[in-house]
């Protein structure tokens, strides 16, 4: 493909789309002596991601503002955590981020059928370092954005800029898939198509009725 020409491009989301991300369950897990119920792992969920609004501590994370130890210490004095839970919480999220493999497949069906592929992921940097050095499957992707290399985090219009830059995005030649609503309808507001992700099986369903396979 030549230099700024942009071809049809499937833009994945990671956690929640090609990865597991149940922030309840990981923290059931991790400190079952905080969330013995699911009610309360919801709860504790709240306190330590805070939604991942943009702001927060985990999102200045995301952004590649904070390491991993000054993250620990903030969440820990915001929230009267000891810090060795909240130290565990952080290390545990490397290996929950396990991959999904209806969507894994999905990914191989999209590549056979000649689509490029590319990614916009809030990442921390040590996450993405991780999942490049760990899977396979990354190599199916053509490029991508990690929020922690750009300085910005979904939804702010700003990633969506950089995205557009640093992939080579034709907004009208483009399908973003995201578990979350709102970064889906940011996508839109670039001019992107935009799937919202509740299964691999309606996603590819989604993406047929779309005309992209």
């Amino acid at each position: 493909m030549s230099a700024g020409i942009a071809a049809r491009t499937v833009v994945f989301d990671f956690g929640g789309v090609l990865f597991r991300w149940e922030p309840a369950a990981l923290l059931r897990g991790v400190l079952p002596h905080l969330a013995s119920s699911h009610d309360e792992a919801l709860r504790l969920s709240q306190q330590i991601f805070e939604s991942f609004r943009p702001g927060s501590d985990w999102s200045e994370f995301d952004r590649g503002r904070v390491s991993e130890e000054t993250l620990v210490a903030r969440i820990a004095q915001r929230t009267g955590l000891a810090a060795r839970d909240v130290a565990a919480v952080v290390e545990a999220v490397p290996g929950h981020l396990e991959p999904q493999a209806p969507t894994v497949q999905l990914l191989h069906r999209l590549h056979g059928a000649g689509l490029r592929l590319c990614y916009l992921s809030n990442m921390p940097a040590p996450y993405a370092a991780h999942l490049e050095a760990t899977h396979a499957f990354m190599r199916l992707f053509d490029d991508g954005v990690f929020s922690a290399r750009v300085g910005h985090v979904k939804p702010e219009p700003r990633i969506f800029e950089a995205a557009e830059r640093a992939l080579r995005l034709d907004p009208a030649q483009t399908v973003f898939i995201d578990d979350v609503q709102h970064n889906a309808d940011q996508a839109r507001e670039h001019g992107w198509s935009a799937i919202h992700f509740i299964g691999a099986q309606d996603c590819e369903r989604q993406l047929r009725t779309l005309g992209w396979l």
